[in-house]
C-alpha cells in the first residue's frame, strides 16, 4: 500500500512516500481503506526528532483518519463492512487503574497512531473497534478525519475540565490552529461568547465570519487589557490555549476571580512564570488536557452531528503532496486543517 513515513528524524528529506505492508487484521480488530486524514503539530514533532516518544523506524506518519470499514469481526454488533467511520487515534491497554475507572485518556501504557506505531497516512490499517466510531452524516471524510485530535481536544478542555457554561465567555488564544477553532465552533455552539486572538488581522476577520464576538490582534494590541476592556473590566471566565510562556502572563490577567485557564501545549515555551499570588488571591484554576476519551469522542460526534458542526479545512493535498502540507503546517499561515488525500 501507499503510504507517507519517517525514515530518521530532520526535515522533510526523511519523509518519503512510498510501499508498506498493508496491515493484517486480527479478531478484535476492523480493517479500514483510509480515505483522508489531517495534520497534526505532533506530525512535525514526530519528524523534527520524536524525542520522548517510543517508536520504531521507518513508521507511517498521521494520528487521524476517516475511511469505509473493510473487515470486520463477524460478530461485531455496531459495525458492518462498507461503514464510513472515523478514528480515535489513542490506544489504551484497559487494564491500568486509569482505563480500569473509566479514564482511558490517562491511560500508562497509551499508544497514539502515528507516535508509538504506524499511523494514517496511508491506505490501510488495522485498530481496535473500540477506536472506530461511525462518522457523522453531513461530513466528508476529510472533515470527519479532523475531528479526531483538535475537536476532541477541544471537547474535553471546554466541557469536561472547564465546564464551560452557555452564560459563560471564554478567550481562545491562536485562531487559526486546529485546537483554537474548533474550540470556537464547540463555544459558540454551547451558547457562549468568544473572545479570540491572532497577530494576523485577516484571520481574525474570517473567526469573526466564523461566530467570534471579539478579536484581538495580540501583535498590535495588550491582550488583557483588550480583553478587560470588551467585559466591562470583569475578565472572561475560560481561556483556551496552546502556545505557553508566550501568552501566559496575558492569559493570567485575563481571567475573572475563580477563572479556569485550560491548556494543552506549549509551543512558545514550558517554563511561563508561575505568578503564584494571582492564582491564590483570585483562586484562579489551572487544568492541563490532552486529547480524549471514547466516551468524550462519542459525545463530541452526537454534539457536531446535531449542531451541523463542519470542521474548518485550510487545504487538502494528495498523499504525494506531503511535504508541502508539512511546509504550509510549519509555517503558521493555515487557517483550519491541512487534509491528505489517500484513496484516489
Amino acid at each position: 500500500m501507499k503510504a507517507a513515513f519517517i525514515t530518521g528524524h530532520g526535515g522533510n528529506e526523511v519523509v518519503q512516500v512510498g510501499e508498506r505492508d498493508r496491515p493484517p487484521r486480527r479478531p478484535g480488530e476492523v480493517l479500514i481503506r483510509l480515505q483522508a486524514a489531517t495534520l497534526n503539530q505532533v506530525d512535525l514533532y514526530m519528524r523534527n526528532s520524536g524525542q520522548g516518544i517510543t517508536h520504531a523506524l521507518p513508521q507511517i506518519m498521521g494520528l487521524d483518519g476517516a475511511g469505509l470499514i473493510e473487515e470486520v469481526d463477524a460478530d461485531e454488533p455496531l459495525l458492518k463492512p462498507g461503514q464510513q467511520v472515523v478514528l480515535h487515534p489513542g490506544l489504551n491497554c484497559g487494564r491500568c487503574e486509569f482505563c480500569q475507572r473509566g479514564e482511558g485518556v490517562l491511560c500508562t501504557r497509551m499508544q497514539f497512531l502515528g507516535e508509538h506505531r504506524d499511523g494514517t497516512f496511508a491506505e490501510w490499517i488495522s485498530v481496535p473497534a473500540r477506536n472506530v466510531f461511525p462518522m457523522p452524516p453531513h461530513l466528508d471524510f476529510v472533515q470527519a478525519a479532523a475531528l479526531g485530535v483538535n475537536h476532541l481536544t477541544a471537547w474535553r478542555m471546554l466541557f469536561t475540565k472547564a465546564r464551560l457554561k452557555p452564560w459563560e465567555t471564554v478567550l481562545v488564544f491562536g485562531i487559526g490552529g486546529g485546537v483554537s477553532l474548533a474550540a470556537l465552533q464547540l463555544a459558540k455552539a454551547a451558547g457562549a461568547r468568544v473572545i479570540v486572538t491572532s497577530r494576523d488581522d485577516a484571520k481574525l476577520e474570517r473567526a469573526k465570519a466564523l461566530g467570534a464576538d471579539h478579536g484581538i490582534n495580540s501583535r498590535s494590541s495588550d491582550v488583557a487589557k483588550a480583553v478587560l476592556a470588551f467585559t466591562g473590566g470583569r475578565g472572561v471566565d475560560v481561556v483556551i490555549e496552546n502556545v505557553g510562556e508566550a501568552v501566559w502572563s496575558a492569559a493570567m490577567k485575563s481571567l475573572v476571580r475563580g477563572g479556569r485557564l485550560v491548556t494543552c501545549g506549549a509551543t512558545s515555551g514550558d517554563q511561563p512564570p508561575a505568578d503564584l499570588r494571582r492564582i491564590f488571591i483570585r483562586q484562579l484554576q489551572i487544568l492541563g488536557s490532552t486529547h480524549g476519551d471514547f466516551s468524550e469522542f462519542n459525545d463530541l460526534l452526537a454534539f457536531i452531528e446535531q449542531q451541523n458542526i463542519i470542521p474548518v479545512i485550510d487545504s487538502c493535498l494528495p498523499i504525494a503532496g506531503i511535504h508541502e502540507a508539512l511546509d504550509r503546517l510549519e509555517s503558521g499561515l493555515q487557517f483550519g486543517k491541512i487534509g491528505l488525500t489517500l484513496h484516489a
